[in-house]
């Protein structure tokens, strides 16, 4: 690949290929300041490098001289709302540039938390989020995930604080105000990750463990307890964990992701952690990542499809292997049935736009989930016609073949017919293989999946809205059988239904937020005022955009709830994720960008 759309940065005339870091973080002036030193590979002319960068002051640039270094002439553009502005060095071909910077205190890519806005109520926090275009907020970088790079890292902060980054940052909580980390192995920028706060470890096996809040680090380890034993499955399945530690770092309600797969560190949400495990699933997709996404990863994000689409693959093979088939199935099915419900009401020329073939480029593929969907849902397809005896090990050798890369959809498809139609004629037809990947929707041939105790579910919920008669056995429920309940439930109801079955089940303040979200965007939709301010706290007190998106957008589009919609976003945003306020700002006055 010769050009990134999301990025200036020109890979095919030079690439990073070590980083190192320099960072002192004010935490009073909310600012990251510091130097980035770039190792480069030249392929082409080497009279210029290009770097992304998002509201950064650039303070000098230079480069080595072999004994020293030298200033060299740099030019920063004039900034594009989406993609921040190219930062143009002039150079002779030098092996090592450093750029001396500062981040602007409204940087995208990290939030500054207050003390106040911290489980423990004393010390200050900060986190990133890269992926997708952030990492230039806070690093200059050639932010594409078509160029990949080890790191090396020091940084100082005040002594109270616990800093992490994604690399090797060992177990012990030893605070000194001053740490040093490496990350041996190369990663694409999205990958690039930084946390500080009051953060003690806990461990969960001897290859993982997680890190947190005090208040937090033993419901968190307890929680997740079982992510050693998701490490060995799905290494006896794909091939060996290659990245050292995997250790899971527990953020705020402010995290604006469920989680995300920075290398020997995920960074997870607190919302899944409810003390039963109902929703660590999360923790296998961040897991399955360090296969697919971390170790093969997309070249571009128009191919998203191939880190999240083989990374909920994988994370369901996880999870049947774990937890067992029956919860894998239910998993499947409402994954499934969100796409084909998004899909269903959609004339052909819209579902091309909605969801295109995983061949094809468009500006959806980095921002809605429907293609990761779709490409599951093919690997899924491609698994039963072939059997996993023949399967897994094709996916094993994809693992291995591309490890450390960065490929498209035409590098899977190549890979595909040569190793898995080739080798066996007849299983599949290059029709059936073009649906998937160049035609939109999802086939008419592939097969939904179906669980028993959802058709019971489905059953229940259809007699409660037709004779009024409350689900027999609700109190009881799954996590996911309330999710498929809700999920195919009509999105209006009536004031008697909610009241009558709210008072038997108790939904509204139920700590579990996948749940809640959906239950809130039907109180949200039917302009149900009671349970109001129980939505209006847990839209302030998460900020995790899955969860809180769908209720804002169902205030808005209620006809009745905009007004409400914006006071309660008054009261949350200083506890939201910079990420977060652009969307729901979105949702509330559309068309309107928000750096």
């Amino acid at each position: 690949m010769t050009h990134d759309r999301h990025s200036y940065a020109e890979p095919a005339l030079v690439r990073t290929t070590h980083l190192e870091l320099e960072f002192d973080l004010d935490f009073a002036a909310k600012v990251l300041s510091g130097a980035a030193t770039h190792t480069l590979a030249w392929s082409g002319p080497g009279d210029r490098l290009v770097l992304d960068t998002r509201d950064l002051t650039v303070l000098a640039v230079e480069g080595s001289t072999g004994d020293g270094w030298e200033p060299l002439e740099y030019s920063v553009a004039v900034p594009a709302a989406e993609l921040g502005s190219a930062l143009t060095i002039r150079t002779q071909s030098q092996e090592r540039i450093r750029v001396s910077y500062r981040t602007a205190p409204t940087a995208t890519g990290l939030q500054w938390l207050e003390p106040s806005m911290t489980a423990g109520g004393v010390l200050p926090y900060m986190f990133s989020q890269s992926q997708a275009i952030h990492a230039r907020s806070w690093v200059p970088v050639q932010d594409t995930p078509s160029v990949r790079f080890s790191y090396a890292a020091h940084v100082t902060a005040p002594p109270e604080l616990m800093v992490l980054m994604s690399a090797d940052n060992g177990t012990a909580s030893r605070r000194t105000g001053s740490y040093d980390v490496v990350m041996p192995e190369p990663i694409p920028s999205y990958l690039l990750a930084i946390a500080a706060g009051d953060l003690v470890f806990e461990p969960t096996g001897e290859r993982s463990g997680v890190w947190a809040e005090p208040e937090m680090a033993k419901l968190a380890a307890a929680e997740f307890s079982d992510t050693e034993e998701m490490m060995r499955v799905t290494e006896a399945l794909f091939g060996p964990y290659r990245w050292g530690r995997y250790d899971i770092l527990v953020l705020p309600p402010s995290f604006p992701y469920g989680g995300m797969e920075n290398p020997r560190m995920t960074f997870a949400t607190p919302t899944v952690v409810i003390g039963d495990k109902s929703l660590v699933t999360v923790v296998a997709h961040e897991l399955a990542h360090s296969w697919s996404g971390n170790l093969v990863t997309q070249d571009s994000w128009d191919d998203i499809w191939l880190n999240e689409g083989f990374t909920s693959y994988v994370e369901n093979r996880i999870v049947e292997a774990v937890y067992g088939a029956e919860l894998a199935v239910m998993e499947t099915a409402i994954k499934q049935h969100a796409t084909v419900l998004k899909l269903d009401p959609l004339p052909p020329a819209e579902q091309a736009v909605e969801l295109p073939g995983l061949n094809h480029k468009s500006e959806y593929h980095g921002t809605t989930s429907l293609g990761p969907l779709k490409g599951s849902w093919f690997l899924e397809w491609l698994e039963a016609r072939f059997s996993r005896e023949v399967f897994d090990p094709f996916l094993r050798g994809y693992f291995d073949r591309f490890a450390f890369r960065s490929i498209n959809s035409e590098d899977f498809a190549a890979h595909l017919e040569e190793h898995l139609l080739d080798k066996h004629p007849g299983v599949v037809t290059a029709d059936e293989v073009a649906a998937w990947m160049d035609e939109p929707g999802i086939p008419a041939f592939a097969k939904r999946a179906g669980s028993a105790r959802f058709a019971v579910v489905d059953q229940l919920r259809e007699k409660w809205l037709t004779a009024g008669d409350l689900p027999t056995g609700a109190t009881g429920w799954t996590t996911h059988e309330w999710l498929r309940f809700l999920d195919a439930a009509p999105d209006v109801w009536t004031a008697d239904q909610l009241q009558d079955l709210d008072r038997e089940c108790g939904l509204t303040g139920t700590a579990n937020g996948e749940i809640a979200r959906r239950w809130y965007s039907i109180v949200a939709a039917s302009s149900y005022t009671p349970a109001y301010d129980e939505m209006a706290s847990f839209l302030t007190r998460v900020g995790r955009m899955k969860l809180v998106l769908p209720v804002y957008r169902a205030l808005v589009d209620s006809g009745t709830g905009a007004e409400f919609a914006a006071k309660v976003f008054e009261s949350a945003r200083p506890g939201y994720h910079p990420i977060t306020i652009a969307a729901v700002q979105k949702i509330l006055a559309p068309g309107r960008f928000v750096a």
